[in-house]
């Protein structure tokens, strides 16, 4: 326990996931809350040390009150401490191979679906072929190592689909299918493998099928941009539906949770509601939205202008409805005067 005074010097994101982290250690902590603590863990070195330390006290307080423990814990030591490392590189492991495989199978997939994609998303798609390269040295060094058997997994396998397997697939789409089947394959809770496995489901039409992976991915992720990607994505599919009920709800979660304020490219959530709420015809609500994406987005206002030129269906809703194209000149000027700018995503109301 550390004395009065522990959090001095500490940010309040640090200060709050210390008190979670020590609740985890006596199992007082729910699982997302859990997830969330370690996720951050990994990243944090402060908050890393903090957990350790505090975990090694608690058991030094557990084996000094039990004798027989304490021998126990002793005798065990070495062997734990091996059997561990072991356990936390196969899994760091298990989890480069299925990114390699999801990075490649997104390029491939958005190559497939349109060349000028990648450049309208959240990150840039890897080059295929030096990422290639790269994955063949990662699994032939695991293999050179001795780890061939390290996560249970089949490395001589990965190492043909980095090969000659992989070339011998024509279409780039079947190719990006192939390549996020086997990252979910090797890690089936690998979050972006599985959003874009949906979003290539959504572009074939199989939008019941994206709609449910997009939903388990809200419902089960991690990190909270990508539970902010799945709501995004699966507005869009509601919107598509003309359920507009739905689609409003998926959009209110990432304004709801200051998604938007915590990462900027979230931006569009705000241009989606102001379209939705256009489309319904309710023009009142739909300005509001579009006047507070301008002001909680200053920088975004040449992209907004762009989204704007993009969605024809948000333009004839404006004008179809008498008086709205006057107060949206009115409330938001600065639309009608920024250069328009290539948008960072796509809309995602039409």
């Amino acid at each position: 326990m550390k004395p009065h005074g522990w959090s001095e010097g500490l940010d309040e994101v640090c200060t709050n996931f210390q008190k979670d982290l020590s609740c985890l250690i006596d199992a007082e902590l729910d699982e997302p809350a859990a997830g969330r603590a370690m996720v951050h863990m990994e990243a944090c070195t402060c908050c890393r040390e903090f957990f350790e330390d505090t975990r090694t006290h608690v058991a030094l307080h557990r084996d000094v009150a039990d004798p027989e423990r304490l021998f126990a814990r002793f005798a065990m030591l070495k062997l734990t401490g091996v059997e561990a490392l072991r356990q936390v590189e196969g899994i760091d492991l298990v989890h480069r191979l299925a990114t390699l495989f999801y990075q490649l199978g997104k390029a491939y997939v958005l190559a497939g679906i349109d060349a000028g994609y990648r450049e309208r998303v959240f990150e840039a798609a890897v080059p295929v072929d030096s990422t290639q390269s790269r994955g063949r040295g990662f699994v032939d060094g695991v293999l050179l190592q001795g780890k061939n058997t390290t996560g249970g997994l089949d490395w001589q396998r990965a190492r043909a689909m980095l090969n000659g397997r992989l070339d011998k697939i024509e279409s780039p789409l079947e190719k990006g299918r192939r390549l996020l089947e086997e990252a979910i394959a090797v890690d089936p809770s690998h979050e972006e493998a599985l959003l874009y496995m949906a979003f290539l489901h959504g572009h074939e039409g199989r939008r019941v099928t994206a709609a449910e992976e997009y939903r388990q991915v809200f419902n089960t992720a991690i990190h909270d941009a990508n539970r902010g990607h799945a709501a995004i994505q699966l507005g869009r599919l509601y919107s598509a539906e003309k359920n507009y009920k739905k689609a409003v709800a998926c959009w209110r979660w990432v304004t709801i949770s200051r998604l938007a304020e915590q990462d900027d490219r979230f931006f569009v959530a705000r241009f989606n509601l102001g379209m939705v709420y256009a489309l319904m015809r309710n023009s009142k609500r739909s300005l509001h939205y579009f006047r507070e994406l301008l002001d909680r987005h200053p920088q975004r206002i040449g992209e907004v202008a762009d989204l704007f030129f993009r969605s024809p269906k948000l333009r004839e809703a404006i004008d179809e409805q008498p008086g709205f194209p006057e107060a949206l000149v009115k409330t938001c000027p600065e639309l009608f005067t920024a250069p328009i700018a290539q948008a960072g995503t796509e809309p995602e109301g039409e």
